[in-house]
C-alpha cells in the first residue's frame, strides 16, 4: 500500500529540518515535493515551482508511487490531496511541527534569510499562524495517523492522533499544543 506522507507546520517551524531527519530514518517517504526546493532547483516563481509540484503530486497519485508533501496546511490542496489518496487506498499520515509564536517563526525565517535562504513575509507568517489549527482540522479526518512534534529546542513529540483523538504523550505540553488541545475538543 503507498504511502502519502503530509509534513506540515506554519512557516519557519523546521519542516525541511524535519523532513532531511524522516529521510535519513524511514524508506517509505518516496520523493518529498518541496515547493522552496523546487524554486531553488529551477530558479522559478513560486507560482511556478507550486504548479511543478501540483503536477509531480498528480503523477505519483496515478501511479500509486509514495510520496511526501511539505506544506503549511493553507488553501485547499493538501485537503484535495488528502482526499485523492485516501480514495486511491493511500495510507495518510502527517507530521506535524508547531512553534508557540509567529514571532519565533518569523525570527527562524529572518535567520534563514541571513543564511542565504528565502524569505516569508511576516503578514503571511502571521495568518497562517492564526489559522494554523482551522487547517489542521480539515487534514485530521483523512489521516490513518498523525504525530505532533515541538520544535522549540529540537523536535520532540508530543501528541498522536489515534482513533479521532488527539493525545498527548509524555509530561511536556508546550503552549501551542494546549491551543490544539483546546480547539479540538
Amino acid at each position: 500500500m503507498p504511502f502519502y506522507t503530509i509534513i506540515a507546520g506554519v512557516n519557519g517551524v523546521g519542516k525541511s529540518s524535519f523532513s532531511g531527519i524522516m529521510k535519513t530514518e524511514r524508506s517509505d517517504l518516496g520523493y518529498v515535493v518541496d515547493v522552496d526546493k523546487l524554486r531553488q532547483e529551477d530558479n522559478s516563481a513560486p507560482i511556478a515551482a507550486g504548479k511543478t509540484a501540483i503536477e509531480k503530486i498528480n503523477v505519483f497519485l496515478s501511479k500509486g508511487i509514495s510520496f511526501a508533501q511539505e506544506t503549511t496546511l493553507s488553501g485547499h490542496r493538501t485537503e484535495r490531496t488528502a482526499k485523492s489518496a485516501k480514495e486511491k487506498g493511500y495510507i495518510v499520515r502527517m507530521y506535524y511541527i508547531g512553534l508557540s509564536t509567529a514571532d519565533e517563526s518569523i525570527k527562524r525565517i529572518q535567520n534563514r534569510v541571513d543564511k542565504g535562504g528565502h524569505h516569508i513575509a511576516p503578514a503571511d507568517v502571521e495568518r497562517r499562524h492564526n489559522k494554523r489549527f482551522r487547517d489542521l482540522m480539515k487534514i485530521l479526518p483523512y489521516c490513518d495517523e498523525a504525530r505532533f512534534f515541538d520544535n522549540e529546542n529540537g523536535f520532540i513529540e508530543v501528541a498522536e492522533y489515534r482513533n479521532g483523538e488527539i493525545i498527548p504523550k509524555g509530561g511536556y505540553r508546550p503552549p501551542w499544543l494546549i491551543e490544539l488541545l483546546d480547539a479540538y475538543r
